[in-house]
């Protein structure tokens, strides 16, 4: 019996460790003047919610309990007043390393051929001057990618990667690229920049990195372009299989286009976005 309490304890404790999480809907609301928005960001008590207006904008909120006040800040993606960052997925900030924007160019009505582009920004200039002029330190193709590009910063190994992921339904993949290298490259296939990679699931809008839970949460629709999907990944032993390892997949009634997905300072509360142009906003609750 003494040799199966260790044994016990430990399953236990992998058994706790892999608990159900519980996702909640609590309010919706409308938050105007972001076109169709793709995601949203919680920096340091604020949150960016960034879309694809005339031009592409980034706009910063305080969160109250269940309602967002727009702070008046507002950054336009243009370069000497032309719109150059025009469909905004997935920012990577993480107040270290280089800041990273993505932008998914859909080339054709089938969607069969995309452009994916990450720029590396000077966040700081960004928020401080409102527009990308002197901000835009590098634009790099991914090329590596299959279909856009979503930039996460995600740990692995204890060293900070750049993750991002392609959203159509064959050949998926989440990448962790270096983001060093990646910040100097012209393109994501240069040698170096690619660190690792496993498959995953279709229909992937944005990723949200949860550094205490060693998940990824990948922030899908159930279908091209419709309806809720979070699927909550073991981001280890998905690098070690070299295919995504779920803990979790959680599917929410909603009809619209999931977009994006943060967390606003705690694991319990968050905030998911869509494309649609009313009820884009929903504060959600969390139970791990």
């Amino acid at each position: 019996m003494k040799l199966l309490l260790p044994f016990l304890t430990s399953l236990a404790g992998l058994f706790s460790s892999l608990s159900p999480v519980a996702l909640t809907v609590q309010t919706s609301m409308t938050v105007p003047a972001l076109g169709a928005c793709q995601g949203a960001s919680y920096q340091q008590g604020r949150l960016y919610l960034y879309g694809d207006r005339e031009v592409g904008v980034i706009r910063a909120y305080a969160a109250g309990p269940d309602s967002l006040r727009y702070t008046g800040q507002e950054i336009k993606l243009t370069v000497g007043g032309q719109d150059v960052i025009n469909h905004p997925t997935g920012l990577a900030w993480h107040g270290q390393g280089p800041t990273f924007l993505g932008n998914s160019i859909r080339l054709n009505p089938e969607g069969t051929q995309w452009r994916a582009v990450i720029y590396c920004l000077d966040w700081a200039g960004l928020l401080r001057t409102g527009t990308l002029d002197g901000n835009l330190r590098q634009t790099i193709e991914d090329d590596a990618a299959i279909q856009g590009s979503r930039p996460e910063y995600v740990q692995y190994r204890g060293k900070w990667y750049v993750a991002t992921a392609d959203y159509g339904n064959h050949g998926n993949e989440v990448r962790l690229y270096d983001p060093a290298r990646l910040a100097q490259a012209h393109r994501t296939s240069e040698p170096g920049v690619l660190a690792g990679k496993f498959t995953c699931s279709p229909w992937v809008q944005n990723m949200l990195w949860v550094p205490a839970r060693g998940t990824l949460v990948l922030i899908q629709n159930q279908v091209e372009g419709r309806r809720w999907r979070f699927t909550f990944v073991d981001l280890a032993q998905s690098m070690a299989a070299g295919h995504e390892v779920v803990r979790q997949v959680v599917d929410v009634d909603k009809t619209d286009e999931l977009e994006g997905f943060t967390l606003l300072g705690d694991e319990a509360r968050g905030l998911a976005v869509t494309s649609s142009r009313t009820a884009n906003a929903h504060f959600v609750r969390l139970a791990w």
